[in-house]
Order: structure tokens, then C-alpha cells, then sequence
């Protein structure tokens, strides 16, 4: 073999190796605008309100649409889709209503929560609408809180606390 060819095998292995390490350390890489891009870890902490945590999406016709759309990738989740980050905003016992004014828990409005008529293209959004529904222990409002234009519950609604993968925190950001 070549000298050339075996540096390029060489390097190419490694580079596998440490992504595959990296992956089992609970290492992932946020690409999208919801949270700050950088690098997460996945921790052991606690699921619980108030927590930033990396889920499998609902398979809706919400999620259907944004995979159509490109807001969200192709990944390992159920119907093929990436897994997102996003924070509990409300867990059991607490009262959620979404609506076109937007999301409040317990009666106060969350900030930034209006959910957008259309997207940054002009298409028109899917809106979930909630009637004031007091949350079980299955059942999680996960938002951003950081990004007033991010896909969350506005859009694809509430989520099956057993779709959570784990809580999840930054390592590195830019």
C-alpha cells in the first residue's frame, strides 16, 4: 500500500475512533439555533423542571413538517428524526395553556413564548393550541428559552417524559 493511501486510512480510522468514544462519553454537538451551538455533555442529573435535556421528538405532523422543512435533521430517533435540546418548562401538576397570545405555566405568560405565524422562509406554521391542561407525570412542556424563534411546544406540543434521553449541559459554546 501506498504511503499516501495508508496516512489517509490511518487519520480516517482515528477520526472514527474518537467520534465513536466521544459519542459513548455522552458527547453531542448542537448545531442549531435553539440553544447556543457548541458541545454538551449528557450528565446523570436529575429530570426535572427546570432542566436543560436532549429528547427524541414527538412523531407528529408538527415534527413530520419541520423534517420536511429542514428545521430539524435526519437522525437516530423514532421516524428517523435528530434528537433536540430544549428545557422542562412545566411538569406534573403544573397548568399549560398554549395559544396565539403563547405558552403560560401556572397563569404567567413565558417570555418570548408567541408562537410565529409563518417561518423565516414565509411558510406558514402548524399551531398547537391548549386549553389549560394540568400536566401528569408523563407529560413535559419543553421550550427554548434562550431563542424566541425556536421550535418547541408552540409548535409540535406537549411531550411523553419517557422520549427524554437525559439532562444535558454545555462543555464548550460559540
Amino acid at each position: 500500500m501506498r504511503r499516501p493511501l495508508r496516512i489517509v486510512l490511518i487519520t480516517s480510522c482515528c477520526f472514527i475512533a474518537v467520534i465513536t468514544a466521544a459519542s459513548l462519553a455522552g458527547i453531542r454537538i448542537n448545531t442549531t439555533s435553539s440553544y447556543p451551538r457548541g458541545i454538551y455533555r449528557m450528565t446523570n442529573d436529575p429530570i426535572e423542571k427546570g432542566s436543560l435535556v436532549i429528547f427524541c421528538p414527538p412523531d407528529n405532523a408538527a415534527i413530520r413538517q419541520a423534517y420536511e422543512r429542514g428545521y430539524i435533521g435526519a437522525g437516530f430517533c423514532p421516524g428517523g428524526y435528530e434528537y433536540m435540546i430544549k428545557k422542562i418548562m412545566a411538569a406534573k401538576n403544573d397548568h399549560v395553556q398554549i395559544s396565539v397570545v403563547g405558552v403560560s405555566v401556572n397563569g404567567a405568560l413565558l417570555p418570548n413564548s408567541k408562537p410565529m405565524d409563518a417561518d423565516l422562509e414565509g411558510r406558514q406554521l402548524l399551531h398547537i393550541n391548549t386549553d389549560i391542561a394540568t400536566l401528569d407525570d408523563h407529560s413535559v412542556l419543553l421550550m427554548s428559552d434562550y431563542n424566541p424563534k425556536s421550535f418547541d411546544a408552540r409548535y409540535f406540543g406537549l411531550v411523553d417524559k419517557s422520549q427524554i434521553i437525559s439532562t444535558i449541559n454545555p462543555l464548550w459554546i460559540w
